[in-house]
């Protein structure tokens, strides 16, 4: 696996390169920090300092990372760390979460957002220190989603042995003529029928993931998608939510300014996200 760190020299930059310690020891393993220069004069003393984050982090790598090289480039970061992860052929990027104020990320957006909707590969975004990786909710919305999932667990992208928990979220059925009894006996029977279904779908992707290896096990239910993602990271505990985006094609319902963006907002772990 061809793995892209991207680092920024902040303290969730520090807590991603530590991530690595959880993740496949990568066949190349891309060290990136972007500098965007406001003025020609800072340069040089924006590029020393660079070079003295990267010396930090290169020495600060896990065991068994894997080979590792520097590159410094300038640049808007966003379109920095996406140019690099082409030119790299990266399976995944690695980087800290950076927040910004509600108001500041609806005028520009974050560097995280903005990554997931134009990255090649799958991206992991690290919002706190990371203690293990063993408890993993895997998000799922539909086939492109489950086909996605699969080609990047494929790449056996973990250290150690995990165990995943499966999740499909349906909305529930609403009663055609609110306040009729037969309308919503009818809404509660039609919702019932498909998370039936769905049950049975996800229990199909389960055994998929069984016999490549994985323990996994499924869960279908019904609410609204952030809300239930959120809920069910937090009641198990996950060490990371696994989910997929469509990026600059058009976002999935796991993408920016819906549920993935809601997700970056509130996340109780790191994201992993997928291009579906």
């Amino acid at each position: 696996m061809k793995t892209l760190l991207a680092v920024d020299g902040s303290n969730n930059s520090y807590e991603a390169v530590h991530a690595l310690k959880y993740l496949a020891r990568a066949e190349e393993l891309t060290l990136l920090h972007a500098l965007n220069v406001p003025r020609k004069a800072l340069e040089e003393s924006m590029r020393e300092d660079g070079e003295r984050l990267l010396d930090r982090v290169q020495s600060l790598l896990p065991m068994d990372s894997g080979p590792s090289t520097k590159h410094l480039r300038i640049g808007s970061p966003a379109d920095v760390i996406v140019s690099m992860a082409k030119e790299q052929k990266a399976d995944l990027i690695v980087m800290g979460a950076r927040g910004l104020g509600p108001v500041k990320e609806l005028l520009f957006g974050s560097v995280s957002h903005q990554i997931l909707t134009m990255a090649p590969c799958a991206t992991l975004v690290v919002n706190s220190p990371i203690k293990a990786m063993k408890q993993i909710l895997l998000a799922l919305q539909g086939q492109s989603d489950v086909e996605a999932a699969i080609r990047f667990l494929r790449l056996k992208p973990f250290h150690d042995a995990i165990e995943m928990t499966l999740l499909t979220v349906l909305p529930e059925t609403q009663a055609s003529q609110p306040g009729a009894v037969a309308a919503a006996v009818a809404a509660a029977a039609a919702s019932t029928e498909k998370l039936e279904e769905q049950a049975d779908y996800i229990a199909g992707v389960t055994e998929r993931l069984r016999a490549m290896g994985y323990q996994a096990h499924g869960v279908a239910v019904l609410g609204t998608p952030t809300n239930m993602i959120l809920q069910q990271a937090s009641t198990l505990r996950s060490d990371l939510i696994l989910m997929g985006t469509r990026g600059r094609q058009g976002i999935t319902r796991f993408a920016l300014g819906s549920v993935s963006h809601a997700v970056l907002h509130q996340m109780p772990c790191p994201v992993l996200a997928i291009r579906s």
